[in-house]
């Protein structure tokens, strides 16, 4: 179940070549491959990864000034996917070309849009600000699933497992598990978006620092700890997390942490998925070796998430009709589970229905 007419990051800025690199980048999306390169000028440039002739990869073959030469039978294909040049053809077919995508660059995320083009708006991009912000310091990263990215959105929607799959890294505490989040709608900005995602926000008062934040700041007494997280469609998390000493004002002296975090998912196939992930802390609040201190243990506590995720996903195809039982820790991913069926249903009908505007379409 994807929902199309949206933006789903691609890659980290820095994973795309420069202009005069001889390197392609491509990675695959929704199921479809995608060509991402950068022009001359500088612009990014998404194209299906596809030749339309025999199909080989595009990104096998090689760039020409903005254009890129399949390395099969050397169709070369103009930044809108337009075949330009086919060898020992004179005339080339004008439907010779291959897909282009509505592509956006946003805080080191690039994004591609999946659906119509016609309906690719940047104002649907999420606020990613501390991904690169002068104010916030931060390492990127990346993993690969193979699992569904449902699987993965299930497991951020409902932060009760910190206490359990993360024990030892980001819990610390069953105090997590025991308390009750509340759960909020994130409005739409736009007409036919009335609803963006889920709000989630979990306060934990009055426990140990989690072996997490001990790795760069040392605490001798508990803290007043907070997880408030905004989760949006298609699967993007922007999260404010921190602890503070049990009782202190949020504006007081003394040691605390501050966290911002945006992570991201990309379904790569049904069955397999791209998590883009990040957490900041503020600059002048710790140096490089802080920041390399929360990357590495993003890494060890994402790869915990993975290894339980992927078992879980093993038993579930081993009969898949088998029913889950819903309990109480499901609320927030049981609302936003209904929020992207209810989007994919919309554009569904929109498809199969012409006169709707576009403004109605998501």
């Amino acid at each position: 179940m994807w929902l199309r007419n949206c933006w789903y990051v691609i890659a980290w800025d820095h994973e795309i070549p420069a202009a005069d690199a001889p390197q392609l980048f491509t990675r695959t999306v929704l199921g479809e491959p995608v060509l991402v390169y950068r022009t001359r000028a500088g612009e990014l440039v998404a194209l299906e990864d596809r030749c339309c002739h025999r199909h080989a990869p595009l990104s096998v073959g090689k760039r020409e000034g903005d254009c890129v030469r399949c390395g099969y039978h050397g169709l070369k294909f103009d930044p809108e996917g337009r075949c330009v040049e086919a060898p020992g053809i004179e005339v080339v077919p004008a439907r010779a070309r291959v897909r282009s995508y509505p592509v956006a660059l946003k805080n080191r995320w690039v994004f591609v849009w999946m659906g119509e083009p016609a309906l690719a708006d940047t104002a649907l991009l999420p606020d990613n600000f501390s991904c690169d912000s002068p104010d916030w310091k931060n390492k990127p990263g990346y993993l690969h699933y193979d699992t569904p990215y449902l699987l993965i959105a299930d497991n951020l929607l409902d932060f009760s497992h910190l206490s359990y799959v993360h024990e030892k890294t980001l819990g610390g505490s069953t105090r997590i598990a025991q308390s009750r989040p509340v759960i909020e709608a994130v409005p739409g900005a736009m007409a036919g978006w009335p609803q963006m995602g889920i709000k989630v926000s979990r306060h934990v008062n009055d426990v140990p620092a989690p072996p997490f934040y001990q790795r760069f700041r040392r605490f001798d007494t508990n803290l007043d700890r907070w997880f408030v997280y905004e989760f949006l469609l298609p699967g993007t998390l922007l999260m404010h997390s921190g602890g503070r000493p049990t009782g202190a004002a949020p504006d007081a002296p003394g040691p605390s942490v501050r966290l911002h975090s945006c992570q991201t998912l990309t379904p790569e196939t049904a069955t397999t998925t791209h998590y883009f992930f990040q957490q900041s802390h503020p600059v002048g609040e710790g140096d490089e070796t802080v920041t390399e201190s929360i990357y590495n243990s993003l890494v060890s506590a994402f790869n915990e998430d993975r290894d339980m995720i992927t078992a879980q996903h093993r038993n579930i195809q081993l009969n898949p009709a088998l029913p889950m039982m819903p309990l109480a820790m499901d609320g927030a991913l049981i609302q936003f589970r209904r929020l992207l069926e209810a989007r994919v249903r919309a554009e569904q009908q929109a498809t199969l229905d012409p006169s709707p505007q576009p403004a109605t379409v998501a």
